[in-house]
């Protein structure tokens, strides 16, 4: 159980060890970067396949260290099938993009600060879908919106790319607050944060007269991330950032994060009429000015980014209906 504890705890690690190192490399050293963070994902990717046999069971696999004990939180990571499902999705698009980048990158542009904002983004994507604690979950929430502001940014001497960044650092930061105090609640009315504790609290959450409260606060955070409408726009606008970013911050991970996040708490907080009536219209709506949209764009990313917001919309949707065949299918589409 240590050994795996270790393995678990390595997965999250690793990207961050390896983003201090890259920062420290040479500013021409593209295939030196290149190695180190296409090594970082693979061993990431091996590590989940040593532990799918511990995923199978029916018990989630747990690393706990202390953190803040006196308030009941512990620094806690969790490994079930969803979480690993996620882990093969960042590091396994990672590597490609990885790949991709070392190619597109001009031998003028600064490599360290790109492949370091880059492995920083990875381990702050698997600290989310790896947190096994509410307070948790947001502290690394907040680090993906703070590395994606960097790598929206990577050119800033483009306005474009500036705006873009400022943009979604406003919408998905906001989010995140909204989400903080919603976790908050969900703490308060469970009476723990840990993860597997909430999860299984879901009559007295749905129960509970803050419920409404909570999922409101809930869903601004995960639909903000998801860029769910009315919160699209800032989307397309992120896309001026380098082809590999948008590529893995825009179309495989941290949008993916806001419907990771529903799809986390789904037996918590679904079950109730009021998750289908928050979720649902959101996600038809999305869905179809999504794919509205992308009809009339004249390039491949603004394609990209609208059809992007339309299957995130499908996804919502198939998560507010609530039921557990919908839930499949929205972790089949993803």
């Amino acid at each position: 159980m240590a050994d795996d504890a270790l393995l678990l705890s390595l997965i999250v690690a690793l990207p961050f060890l390896g983003s201090l190192l890259a920062a420290l490399l040479p500013a021409n050293a593209r295939n030196a970067e290149a190695w180190l963070a296409g090594l970082i994902t693979v061993g990431i990717l091996t590590i989940a396949g040593i532990l799918w046999p511990k995923v199978a069971e029916p018990a989630a696999l747990r690393a706990q260290f202390e953190w803040l004990p006196e308030y009941g939180l512990n620094f806690v990571l969790r490994l079930d099938g969803l979480a690993w499902l996620f882990v093969i999705l960042i590091a396994g698009i990672g590597l490609l993009v990885v790949l991709y980048a070392r190619y597109y990158m001009s031998p003028d542009d600064p490599v360290p600060r790109f492949f370091s904002f880059l492995l920083a983004f990875m381990g702050a994507m698997l600290g989310v879908v790896l947190s096994g604690n509410l307070i948790q979950i947001v502290l690394f929430w907040e680090l993906t919106s703070l590395f994606s502001f960097l790598l929206i940014a990577y050119w800033h001497h483009s306005q474009s790319a500036r705006d873009g960044a400022r943009i979604a650092l406003t919408v998905t930061a906001a989010g995140g607050l909204c989400l903080l105090a919603g976790m908050l609640l969900l703490g308060h009315i469970v009476g723990s944060y840990d993860l597997d504790v909430v999860l299984a609290s879901g009559p007295k959450i749905v129960t509970h007269p803050l419920y409404l409260t909570a999922l409101i606060l809930v869903a601004l955070g995960a639909l903000t991330k998801s860029a769910q409408f009315p919160f699209h726009f800032w989307l397309p606008r992120a896309m001026a950032a380098p082809t590999p970013v948008s590529a893995y911050l825009h179309s495989a991970t941290m949008v993916k994060a806001g419907v990771f996040l529903l799809a986390r708490l789904w037996p918590a907080m679904a079950g109730h009429e009021y998750w289908f009536w928050v979720l649902a219209p959101i996600g038809v709506a999305t869905l179809v000015i999504g794919a509205f949209l992308a009809l009339f764009q004249q390039d491949l990313k603004g394609l990209l980014a609208y059809s992007t917001i339309s299957h995130l919309g499908l996804i919502t949707l198939l998560l507010g209906l609530g039921s557990p065949l919908a839930a499949v299918a929205a972790i089949f589409h993803i």
